[in-house]
């Protein structure tokens, strides 16, 4: 069933000496994401991501259309307390300790007293901080900052998560924690919306990604059926490169021994007959895909005024 519901959401903003003009940072879509998902908005910077988190976070208002989390409207406030928040860049008061800034957002989000702490302890386990727990804030890196804040975000157990750039500032290591992190919060039933310019972490992680350019959504769906075949073949194999094979190849890599040809589908089984009379021996012949990041720049490099999309 539908988590987040977005129903011909809209933003637009006065600009301009006397604030006549109008700009849209968000042109009106729809979509839905669903419970258990893990869900990337991808975009270059400008694209709208942030502006479209911020509205579904109630933290700014449309100016057009309307969306709903977990049945109730995003202007409905008893639907704060089943969400998790990861600001671009959060800030936080950094004379506080980490222990001492997790109880604090405790507090407000209403937890009880009782198993406070061992929750707090849980969360700082989880997100790599329990080393650190007595620091001040203002001693740790931006990568610790990020941890901080993912650690605040599922304190108190949200069903929903929005998570925008929460890659930023880590290391390799880190990513892969939070990789690993949303995979666990995934197999506990939670749904996880976040934005990123990483898209091998996006590909990796995500049941389904929507691209956004410029403020209009331009494709909407699984990553694995976005991006599809190439309708290209790669093939590798031991020797030399015969003249015949050349004016089917593509792309050409030798290393050593080790020759790999880039051919069309359609050319496979010329190119497999030119290895068996050459007598070279087939070491592979896999199928080219696409990748999410091909597939991410035209959609974002398209000049040609997109499609309504529906998702």
């Amino acid at each position: 069933m539908p988590v987040i519901e977005i129903l011909g959401l809209e933003k637009t903003y006065a600009t301009g000496l006397f604030r006549k003009q109008r700009k849209h940072a968000l042109h009106a879509f729809t979509l839905e994401v669903y419970e258990g998902e893990v869900f990337g908005f991808l975009g270059p910077n400008g694209a709208g991501k942030t502006t479209t988190i911020k509205l579904l976070m109630g933290l700014v208002f449309p100016s057009a259309g309307s969306a709903r989390i977990l049945g109730l409207s995003i202007g409905d406030p008893r639907v704060h307390a089943y969400l998790g928040f990861l600001p671009e860049q959060p800030y936080f008061y950094d004379h506080l300790t980490a222990r001492e800034l997790l109880e604090y957002y405790a507090q407000l989000s209403g937890m009880e007293a009782k198993g406070r702490a061992r929750r707090i302890c849980e969360v700082l386990q989880r997100v790599g901080l329990d080393g650190s727990a007595e620091t001040a804030l203002r001693k740790f890196s931006k990568g610790m900052l990020q941890r901080v804040g993912l650690a605040q975000a599922i304190l108190h157990n949200p069903r929903v998560l929005f998570l925008d750039e929460p890659m930023s500032g880590l290391d390799p290591l880190g990513r892969r924690e939070l990789r690993l992190l949303i995979e666990e919060l995934k197999a506990e039933g939670k749904t996880v919306f976040f934005s990123t310019h990483l898209l091998a972490d996006a590909e990796a992680l995500c049941d389904r990604v929507a691209v956004l350019h410029a403020g209009r959504l331009r494709g909407v769906g699984a990553v694995c059926d976005l991006i599809g075949d190439a309708g290209r073949v790669e093939l590798v194999w031991r020797g030399r490169n015969p003249v015949a094979m050349r004016p089917l190849l593509l792309e050409t890599h030798i290393s050593g021994e080790l020759v790999r040809g880039v051919v069309p589908e359609a050319a496979q089984e010329e190119a497999m007959k030119i290895l068996r009379c050459a007598s070279l021996p087939l070491v592979s012949l896999t199928p080219v895909r696409t990748s999410l990041e091909e597939y991410y720049l035209r959609q974002t490099q398209s000049e040609a005024p997109p499609q309504e999309v529906r998702a």
